[in-house]
């Protein structure tokens, strides 16, 4: 698979993943404010566990997903700074490149697609904990019974 095909297939992915969040989302809110409506005043200790559970997946993931952020950042500030060692320098003033005399050329090129591919990383890296959760929670709270 061309690194081209690699980004085009993450790039779905993340789409993938954030049409399913979107419609998982409003499915567990609706699922648990019927749950609190119902509870009233005096929630049952089941209720109480579910909602102490549904606040800590809400840290839980916000801080995976911050994490997971970071750190693919981070390896693609690294893997940035790598690949300036490994690209020639910028192609030659007298080359057929119209560009070339401001640095433009396949090492430019190659550098943006870079930063698409990082980019791209970066925001999987920070919804995949998000998304898994969400889903998990809709299959959870639609199988439950009061």
């Amino acid at each position: 698979m061309t690194a081209r095909h690699t980004t085009q297939a993450k790039v779905q992915n993340l789409a993938t993943k954030s049409l399913e969040l979107s419609l998982a989302a409003p499915q567990v809110v609706a699922q648990r404010v019927g749950r609190m409506m119902l509870a009233g005043t005096q929630p049952s200790a089941r209720d109480q566990q579910e909602f102490y559970r549904m606040g800590n997946e809400k840290v839980t993931a916000f801080y995976e997903s911050w994490i997971g952020m970071w750190t693919q950042a981070c390896t693609a500030y690294w893997q940035a700074a790598a690949s300036l060692y490994t690209v020639p320098g910028p192609l030659t003033p007298g080359s057929s490149n119209p560009l070339a005399a401001f640095g433009v050329g396949k090492a430019t090129s190659r550098m943006v697609t870079q930063q698409v591919r990082a980019v791209t990383d970066v925001l999987n890296a920070g919804i995949t904990p998000v998304h898994a959760k969400a889903v998990s929670n809709v299959k959870r709270l639609s199988r439950s019974k009061r």
